[in-house]
């Protein structure tokens, strides 16, 4: 078990040692992730509008906030 966690310290300390990415990389990757947040939020929402009274009861919502949420759009948190 040692051996295991002596080996996760040195992976780390290899990422402290090398430089960044490049500007264009973090950004490519953080609009990634943007995009892929808002299209969940698109996908759960258009879900939520569909459900019936009884299934926004197991999830613990009230017909009325479950509309408000599946009115938002995607980009609104």
């Amino acid at each position: 078990m040692t051996r295991v966690a002596t080996f996760a310290n040195d992976s780390l300390a290899v990422l402290n040692t090398t430089r960044s990415l490049p500007l264009l990389a973090v950004l490519s990757v953080k609009f990634a992730a943007c995009v892929t947040k808002w299209a969940t939020r698109r996908q759960t929402r258009l879900a939520l509008n569909h459900l019936e009274a009884w299934q926004l009861d197991d999830v613990g919502l009230t017909p009325h906030a479950a509309r408000t949420e599946a009115r938002k759009v995607f980009w609104k948190a």
